[in-house]
């Protein structure tokens, strides 16, 4: 992952020392400026790509909660004070995390690791697991492929065994063999479908999956063989 880049608005020359010092050695962090008011802070977004500001609360003319009441999109906000009065107020923007002077290397990598986390969730969300609807007594139920251990025929039924339930649906196999990836499920037999991830071992009569003994037909030992060695 890139660095997120990352801004410093205090008054106090020494405290941005303290803090650029801070990011600088911490690898996820890229520091693009540091700014002595807030003034000088909303002009330098206007030109950077902002991703985290830390900031301090007091600061003359125009304090820390000001600058956040004017921005209308605001990057993460890391607030510092050397006041612990102001951490409710804090929350009430939003803020990822808050500060308070003198801050340790420990307490900063958390806050810093707090902000990638979010960083994360907003600029790679993960993709929803691979999944199926099923109706089952009458209901369509969502069931997440990597749960299927197995597939089974039951007359006019079939019975999907997962991980926490065996659920019955209205099915012919052959239909719903359809209904899943072939690089990830096997029909190894005429009443059963296997999850190619939850063989333990096989033999030229049977498939272990998960404890259970299912049988093989003989005409498909070849290529389940393959597709566990393509897998």
């Amino acid at each position: 992952m890139k660095r997120i880049n990352c801004i410093i608005v205090d008054d106090s020359a020494i405290q941005r020392m303290a803090v650029a010092r801070l990011i600088l050695n911490n690898s996820s962090l890229n520091l693009l400026a540091e700014y002595g008011n807030a003034i000088e802070a909303k002009n330098g977004l206007k030109n950077h790509q902002v991703d985290i500001i830390f900031l301090d609360v007091e600061m003359p003319i125009i304090n820390g909660f000001d600058l956040l009441e004017s921005l209308e999109n605001p990057p993460q906000i890391i607030l510092i004070s050397g006041k612990a009065d102001y951490a409710l107020k804090a929350f009430d923007f939003d803020v990822t995390d808050y500060l308070q002077k003198p801050i340790t290397p420990e307490r900063f990598d958390a806050a810093v690791k707090r902000a990638i986390a979010k960083y994360e969730q907003m600029h790679f969300p993960k993709e929803e697991e691979e999944h199926i609807f099923v109706k089952s007594n009458l209901k369509k139920r969502k069931v997440f492929l990597s749960e299927i251990k197995w597939v089974e025929a039951l007359g006019d039924y079939i019975k999907l065994v997962t991980d926490d339930a065996n659920i019955v649906v209205l099915s012919t196999m052959k239909a719903f063999e359809k209904e899943l990836p072939s690089d990830r499920f096997l029909r190894i037999h005429k009443s059963y479908i296997i999850n190619l991830d939850k063989v333990e071992r096989f033999t030229s009569k049977t498939v272990e999956v998960k404890g259970m003994s299912i049988p093989l037909s003989r005409n498909k030992k070849s290529e389940l063989s393959d597709a566990l060695n393509n897998f």
